[in-house]
């Protein structure tokens, strides 16, 4: 999960748990509410009862403890001025029937069910309150008011809807205005993770931008930092890489001259000399002329192994006739080395752009990556075709790229791995030149590509990234 959506999950998190106790604190209010409420209006109504039952001794004369006081009906009047809707009064006067007085009912809704019963469980039932009403020195009647039983659930309920319902439109414009600003404070985290993938790919060039943010801004410090740093190192490790790599060639030529020159000569001497016996000795010692034959075939069979050493240590075609002339030849030898074998390979050759007018290192590049991918698909797998394309191309930017890919099965994991010497050598060409190469698995087979590039980049800093300001 990203880092914006975690925090975002937070806040709402955090929002529910405030809303919810902001909603546990006003049922708490509310209930608290509610009883003082029935202790206060059994107050005034004993309050009231006592004033008349002064008035009734005052101006009517009843008096004595046995005195039935004849006090006139409750009016609705005082009803709805002392109690109020949802609460109900018990008044009992001494030697008559008690009377039930209730508030506007009316105004009363009714909660929810589940509402009723999570606030009863929580907070129970409200205790009625009782107050005795006295005149003079004697006990008159008694007052006991009560809230009705749907009451404490709706008004409760009527003051969470309210509280949640403001506090929610609240916390959740708060929290969409806080992902917002979360989602721009960490814009920059876009542009730091694009600037990783492209280090990633090989591209020591990037750089990223200076953020407002002092932490962003330290990050991109010493992301720039580490890549110039890499980019100096890795120019280094490639020049000298370049160097060996042109050290190796210059004694891989002088080592081809010098067999071409020295064995090629003294096995041509074999020869003609092995045919100068084999023809002298002919009549008179046949078993010479034998063993000179024989060893005219051995001085053949030398010649043609050093001639595949030759090409394998210098391709004098590169030089001659180009590389794609170059190529076309090293697949026609391996067709005609394979010609002999029961379930032979086809090895076929597709060349697309002028890849004749590659500079002479990548060219040179090109043939080894080549003879390589040829040499592993008939080496480590049975194909019955391999495939070699290679294509020059000028858009984006003018590149060679060449794959050989076969049908043989095998696996790239070792190749990947880097446990053959011979693409690990063709590897450090390439990243020399500033390429790319990859060697895969394919379901049918193995799969060795590499794209170099072949415009000069001099010393210079690289692009910056553009990170897109809200």
């Amino acid at each position: 999960m990203s880092l914006v959506a975690t925090l975002v999950l937070r806040i709402f998190a955090v929002v529910a748990l405030c809303l919810a106790c902001a909603g546990a604190w006003t049922m708490i209010e509310a209930n608290r509410v509610i009883r003082d409420e029935v202790t206060a209006t059994a107050q005034r109504v004993e309050r009231e009862a006592r004033n008349l039952a002064w008035r009734e001794v005052m101006f009517r004369g009843a008096q004595g403890s046995g005195a039935r006081l004849a006090f006139p009906e409750w009016r609705t009047a005082d009803t709805l001025r002392i109690i109020g809707p949802g609460f109900c009064v018990t008044l009992a006067w001494t030697g008559d029937a008690p009377t039930r007085f209730c508030g506007g009912l009316s105004e009363i809704g009714e909660a929810p069910r589940w509402f009723q019963t999570l606030n009863e469980a929580v907070f129970g039932a409200v205790e009625p309150a009782t107050r005795k009403v006295a005149s003079g020195r004697h006990e008159v009647g008694t007052v006991q008011a009560e809230a009705e039983p749907g009451t404490v659930a709706w008004r409760a309920w009527r003051q969470v809807s309210v509280v949640i319902s403001v506090a929610g439109a609240m916390a959740i414009a708060i929290a969409l205005l806080a992902t917002l600003a979360i989602g721009h404070a960490l814009r920059p985290v876009e542009t730091i993770v694009r600037g990783l993938q492209r280090l990633e790919g090989g591209d020591h060039s990037v750089r990223l931008p200076d953020f407002a943010a002092r932490e962003f801004a330290h990050v991109a410090r010493a992301f720039n930092d580490l890549t110039e740093r890499l980019a100096r190192t890795t120019e280094a490790r490639a020049a000298v890489t370049r160097r060996l790599f042109n050290v190796q060639e210059e004694e891989r030529l002088a080592l081809a001259r010098d067999l071409h020159d020295e064995f090629g000569q003294c096995l041509t001497g074999a020869r003609a000399l092995a045919a100068a016996i084999a023809s002298a000795s002919a009549r008179d010692r046949p078993d010479i002329a034998e063993s000179a034959r024989e060893i005219a075939g051995l001085s053949e069979g030398m010649a043609a192994t050093l001639k595949n050493a030759l090409a394998r240590l210098r391709p004098p075609e590169l030089d001659e006739v180009g590389l794609e002339h170059s190529l076309a030849h090293l697949v026609a030898s391996w067709n005609a080395r394979v010609a002999i074998a029961a379930q032979r390979p086809v090895f076929r050759l597709e060349v697309a752009g002028d890849v004749d007018g590659t500079p002479e290192q990548a060219a040179l590049t090109v043939y080894r990556i080549a003879q390589e991918g040829l040499t592993n698909a008939a080496k480590h797998g049975r194909p019955q075709e391999v495939r070699l394309r290679v294509e020059r191309s000028a858009e984006p930017a003018d590149a060679v790229s060449v794959t050989v890919e076969d049908d043989g099965g095998g696996s790239a994991q070792d190749l990947g791995a880097g446990r053959g010497h011979g693409l690990v050598g063709i590897r450090e060409r390439v990243d020399a030149l500033g390429g790319r190469f990859d060697a895969e698995a394919t379901g049918r087979g193995v799969r060795i590509s590499a794209v170099i590039p072949l415009a000069r980049v001099g010393e210079r800093r690289g692009p910056t990234i553009e990170h897109k300001a809200a």
